[in-house]
């Protein structure tokens, strides 16, 4: 996938009434913070960013160029308004090439498991990972095979094949997915709760023998 650009200008003034102004005009007010601490003020094209934040994640870099000066950086958070969603401010971080750095990568199960097939169901607890590495190796996204998962199996974050350039920095022992065979233990419980309703309960008195018509009672 080629990389996202995004076309951004300098700001000059900031404060409350200068980010309605901006708003107003269609642009959205945004700061990219670099690694050595210094804040740039940005302004981006509001319906420019909408469209093309739609294939951003946490994990994509992008190339921000602010008057003819680029950025290699990531979406670090978005502010949206709670009445229409319309998004607010947005921060970026830098990145800067060669340099080793840590983000969380979204995992994507692919394939149908086995177990599944056979009447199990599949959980997935663990949605994303944590590694290290030079922006140039960083995945957007790492895809997870599933389609062998038989009931009462499961994946780890250390069966997770990861390219050379990248450290696992989540714990290895932490579940990506699994199978329950769920079926095997309804039944039981099903079966348990009929025969205690067939039952008389402990201790109850057996029912009393109704005359029948026209008979007196000894």
């Amino acid at each position: 996938m080629s990389q996202v650009v995004l076309s951004a200008k300098n700001r000059q003034s900031t404060g409350s009434a200068e980010s309605r102004k901006l708003r107003r005009s269609g642009r959205i007010p945004a700061v990219l913070y670099g690694r050595s601490g210094q804040a740039i003020a940005l302004d981006l094209d509001a319906q420019e960013f909408t469209q093309r934040a739609r294939n951003i994640s946490e994990s994509t870099i992008v190339k921000v160029e602010a008057e003819g000066k680029p950025y290699d950086a990531f979406v670090k958070a978005t502010q949206r308004s709670i009445l229409d969603g319309n998004i607010l401010h947005v921060d970026f971080y830098e990145v800067e090439s060669g340099v080793v750095l840590r983000a969380r990568v979204s995992l994507h199960l692919s394939g149908n498991p086995v177990g599944v097939r056979e009447g199990g169901i599949l959980e997935n607890p663990l949605h994303e990972i944590e590694v290290e590495c030079l922006p140039k190796d960083l995945p957007e996204r790492i895809e997870v095979d599933i389609s062998g998962l038989k009931v009462n199996q499961s994946i780890h974050v250390r069966d997770i094949p990861l390219d050379g350039g990248v450290k696992l920095i989540s714990g290895a022992d932490q579940v990506v997915a699994l199978v329950k065979f769920a079926k095997a233990e309804a039944a039981p419980a099903a079966e348990a709760e009929a025969a205690a309703a067939a039952a008389p309960a402990a201790g109850a008195a057996p029912a009393a023998a109704v005359p029948a018509a026209g008979e007196k009672k000894a």
